[in-house]
């Protein structure tokens, strides 16, 4: 095991954050906004570009950065207590001290810089709700989900990025799959490996979950179906233990996803590979689908057409987007209903994380997830990981 980095990708900082900033403006334009409050950190950095050390998992950071975004005015204005994360091109009169927003002063001093209408607003927080009471701010997601579904080539190229460090690291994990090992050792060799490759932050908790055979044998869930995901456990694997992986790393504020099904010490059997060749299948009916001008409703039934129904579970979905969050617009096959996907329109430089599952009530299933971008005529996989033990 090396401590090597990958080839970095070839990308534009500068152009990347200022076609960023300019299709959230056009987004607050379409939605009417003449500014927007940002204080959910993955939007902090979508609309700046900063940076701030990863620690609490709501906030992402030990104190929040925050920005506003107004309609007439060139750069956005941060507030930042880590002044290494701020962009270079950033001017110093819109680079300001950390507003802590969870106190009635810091939200004070926000409100009081914001205009009396047509505001924008991502997250709230007790305090900062309490001053915004009466004035009626928007909700920032039309704008934010608008901006953000189409990807620009250097977005696509660090997403693709982040997905090469976590499929890199995730061949050393699968060296460790013997009986006996314990699901903590799987997570703490991923987590070693993706800063050794060059990750920046973690941002899912590695998931390596025993799946049982059956909905009954599983965990206890209010909605009676299956219970995925759940964070890892002190658990050992055992022999013929089927495990569900699903792991997400952060390169440069972009996200992977990764998700395969591995069994512990044992090749598939009939039954299983029979599951995975429904996945696959699943899958390549879905990628032959996915073109701009489909929509989500034309996926979900491509999807289908294998079984002759929704082949994943009710609150679970067939796809999601991914980029500065690890599940962001497009949604495909959600709770939503079929005139939310009807809706919703592919065009080039979307990306969709596909993630059916094969479920069998009784034999268990098989999961894994593919990254696709949408091409001017199809779709290109950004995933290239192997799907062992079953090819």
């Amino acid at each position: 095991m090396t401590a090597t980095t990958l080839d970095a990708p070839a990308v534009d900082f500068t152009r990347l954050r200022r076609e960023r900033l300019a299709k959230l403006r056009d987004a607050m334009r379409a939605n009417e906004l003449d500014a927007l409050a940002l204080i959910g950190q993955s939007n902090v950095v979508y609309a700046t570009g900063a940076r701030a050390p990863a620690a609490d998992a709501s906030l992402a950071a030990h104190q929040r950065m925050v920005a506003v975004v107004h309609a007439d005015d060139e750069w956005p204005h941060l507030y930042t207590a880590f002044a290494d994360g701020v962009p270079p091109e950033l001017p110093a009169d819109h680079v300001h001290d950390a507003l802590p927003v969870e106190r009635d002063a810091g939200a004070g001093a926000l409100a009081a810089g914001l205009p009396a209408r047509n505001v924008g607003i991502d997250e709230y927080t007790f305090a900062l709700y309490r001053v915004l009471a009466g004035r009626e701010p928007k909700d920032a997601t039309p704008a934010l989900g608008a901006a953000k579904v189409v990807k620009t080539p250097d977005e696509v190229e660090l997403i693709r990025a982040a997905e090469r460090i976590n499929e890199q690291a995730m061949l050393d994990v699968e060296s460790l799959l013997v009986p006996g090992v314990r699901a903590t050792e799987l997570s703490g060799r991923f987590l070693r490996r993706i800063y050794e490759l060059g990750a920046t932050a973690n941002t899912v908790d590695p998931i390596f979950q025993l799946m049982p055979a059956s909905i009954d044998a599983g965990p206890f869930t209010l909605t009676g179906d299956l219970v995925f995901p759940t964070v890892t456990r002190d658990q050992r694997f055992e022999q013929g233990h089927v495990i569900w992986v699903d792991t997400g790393i952060n390169f440069h504020g972009y996200a992977s996803d990764f998700g395969r099904t591995w069994i512990v010490g044992n090749e598939p059997d009939a039954r299983q590979r029979a599951q995975f060749e429904r996945w696959r299948e699943v899958i390549d009916r879905v990628a032959a689908s996915i073109r701009p001008g489909a929509t989500a409703a034309d996926l979900v039934q491509s999807a289908g057409e294998v079984y002759g129904r929704r082949p994943w579970p009710s609150h679970l979905y067939l796809g999601h987007g991914i980029g500065t969050d690890s599940a962001e617009m497009p949604l495909v096959g959600t709770d939503l209903g079929p005139a939310f996907d009807a809706s919703l329109t592919l065009a080039p430089g979307m990306i969709v994380v596909l993630e059916p599952i094969a479920w069998e009530d009784g034999y268990g299933g098989y999961r894994a997830e593919e990254i696709v971008v949408v091409t001017d005529d199809g779709c290109e996989f950004l995933t290239r990981h192997h799907y062992w033990p079953f090819t």
